[in-house]
């Protein structure tokens, strides 16, 4: 994790292209996207609703293959990696966080936390150690053993934050990580991923409608009609 110093990039769209359904149904969701992320940018993805900012991210979190292009990650060829080698990539590489927290709800913070590391095959007293790290830099320390259902909105999304960050992601990619909190505990959401772009060098890539969301990115690429309409920097 970190920025280094990286003379191709950490991830790659070329000529990208994704189309859903079949004959006159068939719609392009990605239609010749060509888009560079570098280590350590912090990456709004905007757009209206089915202009292609979600595929475009299910694509860069290996969720989805292209159906045609280039998808590139560290030089690596996407396309041509076997199911199994793709799937590792993806848990090594990438941390997720969703609208919705996709917690287990009679499960602990900790136990939802250390979820990536059951699959990862990592001993139980190491998950436990890393998810109760990775609890206390989201701010949820003493927090360990309450259950969803006991926790605020914006206290799931910390602990959803978590269970992204448990693996060290060199990337984290966030679809809409505000879009069930208040705009007080949406801005406490945006300032911590904010920070762990700051302060840890984490990669990230987030989908949002808000404008509020998308000012905290250093950079904003807006999507229509499966294309990029802009690709603009924040003036320094």
């Amino acid at each position: 994790m970190g920025s280094t110093t990286r003379s191709e990039p950490l991830l790659e769209l070329k000529g990208a292209w994704k189309a859903y359904g079949e004959g006159e149904a068939r719609v392009r969701a990605l239609d010749g996207v060509d888009l560079q992320v570098r280590d350590g940018e912090f990456v709004a993805i905007t757009g209206a609703s089915g202009s292609g900012k979600s595929t475009a991210v299910s694509v860069l979190g290996c969720l989805e293959l292209l159906s045609g292009g280039e998808y590139r990650i560290e030089g690596i060829e996407v396309q041509q990696l076997d199911p199994d080698v793709l799937a590792a990539l993806r848990n090594e590489r990438f941390g997720f966080v969703f609208q919705s927290y996709n917690l287990l709800s009679r499960t602990s913070a900790l136990e939802n936390v250390a979820l990536p590391l059951v699959y990862a095959g990592v001993s139980q007293a190491e998950r436990h150690q890393r998810a109760a790290r990775a609890l206390e830099r989201v701010g949820l320390a003493g927090r360990e053993q309450a259950r969803p259902n006991q926790l605020s909105g914006g206290q799931q999304q910390r602990v959803a934050i978590a269970r992204a960050l448990v693996n060290d992601p060199a990337v984290l990619l966030a679809d809409e990580p505000t879009g069930n909190l208040d705009s007080k505990m949406g801005a406490e959401v945006m300032q911590l991923i904010s920070g762990l772009n700051h302060e840890l060098g984490i990669t990230v890539l987030m989908v949002t409608h808000d404008p509020t969301c998308a000012a905290w990115a250093e950079r904003q690429v807006v999507f229509k009609d499966g294309r990029i309409l802009r690709d603009e920097r924040k003036a320094a």
